[in-house]
């Protein structure tokens, strides 16, 4: 029952918000305010977000003010035919209030930015493309759950099953200061319907996530730095897709970045969203080299890469999906797999903010 007792407003920083919204509605109050529609409106948004979170705030602290309230009764007559009516408020308290502490933690520059994933099969063949279709239904259904909206950009059927590659773009807010947590390499252990023989086999997916950033990004990319290829779309996974050479692929040739975009109406604006994938992938590996020069690399980014995972699915001999950084463990992999990854997500940020 620790977070009954916590100091709430500096555990949320509540007067820091209180005091950023004055400062919002003060600008907001301003007579050329909507003369930049675009300043405006994320000004607007911070505003209305900041409000939420506050009363939200308020919320909580009225539920927990009733529950200290119905302790004291229970301290006093020891009803315990009332107990089991307040463990479950409880539960319900503890849930909403680690809900509502997970998002202060996320206070990135682009936390608050859709997110772009893109999931790449590994060796093994069809299983590793099957397994890139299976994570790709995972993010799929954590995102509508959460009420956000999928698109998929692009994707490379595998040649008997699933996805060699898949892009999704995921709309939502603090999309990718969630999804963050997902970036690195997932193993899958189990019994593969792919093998005659029936034996356990082991798949690997690289997962790569990116905030889209709908501002112009302060990056040079030259002519001479990349190669940008046409190519037919797949045909599937969009209504807008069609069989013209509209497909675009940008290669980076100093990094090897390769991005990817089919979704579009036209060939141009298939140019203009991988052109913008691009130039995020290298603000991300500018800003990670900076911060490794000031303060070290983390764990989880020394750890990245392909065949170094970041997380583990076993479905066979038993059922176990462990986090490799954190230690996050959820015995039910079934349900992990139908979307529910907030548990490792959660463990990710608190992590991440020690």
């Amino acid at each position: 029952m620790k977070s009954l007792y916590l100091k709430w407003g500096i555990h949320f920083d509540l007067a820091n918000k209180k005091d950023r919204i004055e400062e919002l509605e003060k600008t907001m109050e301003m007579p050329d305010f909507w003369d930049d529609m675009e300043k405006a409106t994320k000004i607007s948004q911070e505003c209305k977000n900041l409000k939420d979170t506050v009363d939200r705030y308020d919320s909580l602290k009225q539920e927990r003010d009733d529950i200290l309230e119905m302790i004291q009764i229970y301290d006093d007559e020891g009803d315990a035919s009332e107990l089991p009516e307040f463990e479950k408020q409880f539960e319900a308290f503890e849930e909403k209030f680690e809900s509502l502490r997970i998002e202060t933690l996320l206070s990135g520059e682009y936390d608050r930015e859709n997110a772009i994933l893109t999931l790449h099969a590994g060796a093994g063949g069809t299983e590793s493309c099957d397994w890139a279709s299976m994570l790709c239904r995972m993010y799929q259904r954590w995102a509508e759950k959460r009420g956000f909206q999928v698109e998929m950009i692009d994707f490379l059927e595998g040649d008997e099953a699933g996805y060699k590659s898949v892009t999704l773009q995921i709309n939502g807010e603090n999309a990718y200061g969630y999804l963050k947590s997902e970036h690195g390499v997932h193993r899958l252990v189990r019994i593969s319907p792919f093998n005659a023989a029936g034996k356990r086999q082991t798949s690997f997916v690289s997962c790569d996530v990116i905030p889209d950033i709908e501002k112009d990004i302060d990056i040079e990319v030259r002519d001479d730095e990349i190669r940008i290829d046409t190519y037919r779309s797949s045909g599937a996974g969009g209504q807008h897709i069609n069989k013209t050479s509209s497909a675009i692929r940008i290669t980076h040739f100093a990094t090897g970045i390769v991005v990817t975009c089919q979704n579009e109406r036209s060939q141009l604006q298939n140019k203009n969203k991988a052109m913008q994938m691009l130039k995020a992938k290298l603000l991300m590996i500018k800003e990670e080299e900076e911060k490794a020069k000031q303060e070290g690399i983390r764990g989880d980014e020394k750890e990245i890469g392909w065949g170094s995972q970041i997380r583990s699915y076993v479905l066979q001999p038993y059922t176990m999906v462990k986090d490799h950084r954190t230690n996050a463990e959820v015995g039910n992999a079934q349900s992990v797999l139908d979307g529910n990854i907030d548990p490792f997500i959660n463990a990710f940020l608190a992590w991440k903010s020690q």
